[in-house]
């Protein structure tokens, strides 16, 4: 009884104290900027939760982090790891808002819908690509989607530059680097008037527990998690690897697409040239955070989403933009470290009980999801 307690325990009380010893880490080098921690971190927690415009910031901003995560909470179980998911959240912004753009005369609800799935398909192609190398040619994937991200860019620069330049802007905003805005009838419905928490966090949500049933209740499922666990054995098993790897992955680049497109429909309303703020590499941070589990990830780009609103509001401290991103660093160090600790547990306990240990010990699938099953 007391190890199945400690089992279900285990997986939330280490990366508690795993963040907290990352804030403890983190106070060490605020006390070196001779700055007080406690009013660095009051900040950073009001400044995201004080009011319903704060909390609809933060919640904006999580929306395309945890279906970011999601994707590549699919792509890592694979053992693919798609660093590509910031070039796949722009052409995605640009598909959706090239199609929203395009097809204007439309009904509210079918054009919402299918300019989602114009960025989505973007996505998909974007780390399909990286995907087909990888399987077929054997290319490194952190290579191909780290120069994706950088073509993406460029195709970013060049259209917003061009054929989707907004033709409309005045001549005091002709530096702006943006399209035009898209039709009203495109923007995803606020749930909260006058505040950043539209549609799209509701379609996130849901997405994050479609993940989950897929990969841990569905063959395909399955044979990601068995190949990110051990490709020979899968192989030998009849699973075909290199068909499964570009499946992984141009379902991470549809979500990452996704994102964008969300971004677009639910925020900014146009593509500009800023327009991601780096959601693809946060997203991974959010992914590696939560365990690599799509449920798990929704607690985790709300902490983050948060962390990126209330980081813009450490002036008053006299802290920057760019201890924000220390302190991300630290938790993220510090949790992912602290998944080895619950594996390991994992495996020693399969060990006591006589029996070898599962496919999930292996790859970490959370306890808490274990019991769901």
């Amino acid at each position: 009884m007391r190890s199945r307690i400690a089992a279900v325990l285990l997986p939330i009380l280490v990366p508690f104290m795993a963040i907290v010893a990352a804030l403890l880490v983190g106070a060490v080098f605020l006390i070196a900027l001779n700055t007080d921690p406690l009013k660095v971190y009051e900040k950073l927690i009001s400044g995201a939760l004080n009011s319903t415009y704060s909390l609809s910031q933060t919640i904006g901003k999580a929306t395309p982090l945890l279906l970011v995560a999601i994707g590549i909470c699919i792509a890592f179980r694979a053992n693919v790891l798609n660093i590509g998911a910031e070039g796949q959240v722009i052409v995605g912004g640009l598909a959706t808002t090239a199609f929203a753009l395009a097809f204007e005369s439309l009904p509210s609800g079918l054009l919402i819908t299918l300019s989602l799935i114009a960025g989505a398909l973007a996505g998909a192609v974007w780390g399909g690509i990286a995907g087909v190398l990888k399987a077929r040619f054997g290319v490194n994937e952190i290579l191909s989607t780290i120069m994706m991200n950088q073509i993406a860019i460029q195709l970013l620069i060049l259209l917003l530059t061009g054929p989707m330049r907004d033709s409309s802007a005045s001549a005091t905003s002709a530096n702006i680097i943006q399209t035009a805005q898209i039709p009203k009838q495109a923007w995803l419905p606020l749930l909260i008037p006058r505040t950043f928490f539209h549609a799209g966090a509701i379609v996130a949500v849901i997405l994050a527990f479609v993940g989950f049933f897929f990969l841990w209740r569905t063959v395909a499922g399955y044979r990601i998690r068995a190949i990110g666990a051990n490709p020979d054995a899968s192989r030998y098993a009849g699973i075909q690897v290199p068909g499964t790897v570009v499946q992984a992955m141009l379902l991470s680049g549809a979500l990452a697409g996704l994102a964008g497109g969300i971004e677009v429909l639910g925020v900014t309303h146009r593509t500009i040239q800023d327009f991601s703020t780096g959601y693809g590499f946060s997203g991974i941070v959010v992914a590696l955070f939560g365990g690599l589990h799509p449920v798990a990830a929704i607690p985790a780009s709300l902490l983050f989403g948060g962390l990126l609103v209330s980081g813009s509001k450490l002036q008053s401290v006299g802290i920057n933009q760019a201890m924000v991103t220390v302190l991300q660093g630290l938790i993220v160090l510090f949790v992912v470290g602290s998944t080895e600790i619950t594996r390991r547990y994992r495996i020693r306990r399969a060990a006591e009980q006589g029996r070898m240990p599962t496919l999930e010990s292996e790859i970490g699938q959370p306890t808490l999801a274990e019991e769901a099953g």
